[in-house]
């Protein structure tokens, strides 16, 4: 993504959505590498945006246009994504290599739509206005996710916390209803994990 982004560093008034630039950000010293990403990732979008046919602008940017982005990364994706009918679907170390496609992570395209977000923001868009936080987008990701981790056989599932004991004298409830209740909380996380 960096060399698109590199290509063309020319500033369009169709991509932004205030007439505050970001120049002023990118030109601390300081920057962090987050921040340096973020910078990297708007302004290969913008491009994007400038390379469509018809060109678009921020403005008229929606959800299904982040779509074709994301669709248009994986064509520079790093990540072995197995179709179903490979031999080595749901294998997390395939033995031999295979001609399936590489795609952009899960993770990745995840990390890229928030920092998108970020900076949507930052240059003036209004956040319940933003295309990177369209329900289209959000399941996109879901779906995405969901198949990559029965290609790869790895799971994306959120580590539980674990519920600390509490002792008597730390608290004057008794710990067996907290008990119950985690117990409960984690039954019908599990069969809203498997629906």
């Amino acid at each position: 993504m960096d060399l698109i982004s590199q290509q063309h560093e020319s500033k369009n008034p169709n991509t932004t959505l205030s007439t505050q630039t970001s120049s002023s950000s990118s030109s601390s010293p300081s920057s962090s590498r987050y921040e340096n990403q973020k910078r990297r990732d708007w302004n290969t979008f913008c491009q994007y945006l400038r390379n469509h046919r018809p060109p678009l602008s921020l403005a008229s940017c929606s959800g299904a246009h982040v779509l074709d982005f994301m669709r248009y990364l994986d064509q520079f994706g790093k990540t072995k994504v197995h179709h179903q009918n490979c031999a080595f679907f749901g294998l997390p170390n395939p033995p031999a290599p295979c001609p399936c496609p590489l795609r952009q992570a899960w993770g990745s395209l995840d990390a890229l739509i928030g920092r998108l977000r970020a900076a949507y923001e930052e240059n003036g868009g209004a956040p319940e206005s933003s295309p990177f936080g369209s329900r289209s987008v959000r399941v996109f990701l879901r779906e995405v996710r969901d198949f990559q981790a029965k290609s790869r056989g790895v799971s994306y599932e959120k580590k539980r916390k674990r519920v600390k004991q509490i002792t008597q004298s730390q608290s004057p409830q008794p710990p067996q209803p907290q008990e119950q209740l985690g117990q409960s909380m984690m039954t019908n996380y599990h069969h809203g994990a498997t629906r």
